[in-house]
């Protein structure tokens, strides 16, 4: 009864208001990204404990380094929890987001959380120097997207059950698999809030789909 009031709330909230999204907030441009969601209709919430999880309809990890990501992760569970929420609930991750979502990390190899079918390898297009924006054609539509690269990992492979998005230089660069979207870029750092629109549209669409396989009606 309790799992079923939760969705009934949740559902009753994205039907009327904005959905409530959170941003891993240890380290990283997560200011950024909570003022992208705020701007594409989201109400965002930086997440620095493992129980704010649980109030939040999906969650942003955003660029940074992804080992002291993992460092301050294995405090307190909160990497536990985490594996939880990614496994289940719609999850976007930016540049060191990819990375930690990814299956298989290399250059060099680490942990990760590994719910996207995916191969990453780090910093794969130089150092911070190497930096770079450019303007690709995507599959969001609206025309070519402004991409901001920084230190940015490479996507060498997918799996077959992976949409990509958007390439750069033949390589994945935005994918798509299930309920995770992930971007090699920082689009928080671009005017464009059309990536965060279509991770707010997975969340609604997410959370309609919880509510009716839960069977529960508004008022139950």
């Amino acid at each position: 009864m309790e799992e079923s009031a939760r969705v009934v709330k949740q559902t009753n909230r994205l039907a009327g208001q904005s959905p409530r999204i959170g941003v891993l907030a240890l380290q990283g441009d997560f200011a950024a990204h909570a003022n992208a969601l705020r701007e594409a209709g989201a109400e965002p919430v930086l997440v620095r404990k493992a129980e704010q999880l649980a109030e939040i309809d999906g969650l942003v990890i955003p660029g940074g380094e992804s080992t002291t990501f993992l460092k301050f992760l294995e405090r307190d569970g909160f990497l536990g929890a985490l594996q939880e929420f990614v496994r289940s609930k719609p999850t976007f991750g930016t540049c060191a987001g990819c990375i930690l979502l990814a299956k298989e990390v290399r250059n060099p190899s680490q942990a990760s959380l590994g719910v996207l079918d995916a191969t990453v390898e780090r910093n794969a297009y130089g150092r911070q120097i190497d930096s770079m924006i450019e303007t690709a054609d995507t599959k969001l539509g609206g025309g070519p997207l402004e991409m901001v690269y920084i230190r940015a990992p490479r996507i060498v492979k997918v799996g077959p059950g992976v949409e990509v998005l958007a390439k750069r230089e033949g390589y994945p660069v935005m994918i798509e698999q299930g309920n995770v979207l992930a971007a090699t870029f920082h689009p928080e750092l671009s005017a464009d809030r059309r990536v965060h629109a279509r991770f707010i549209d997975m969340v609604r669409a997410h959370s309609a789909c919880a509510h009716a396989a839960s069977g529960v009606t508004e008022g139950s």
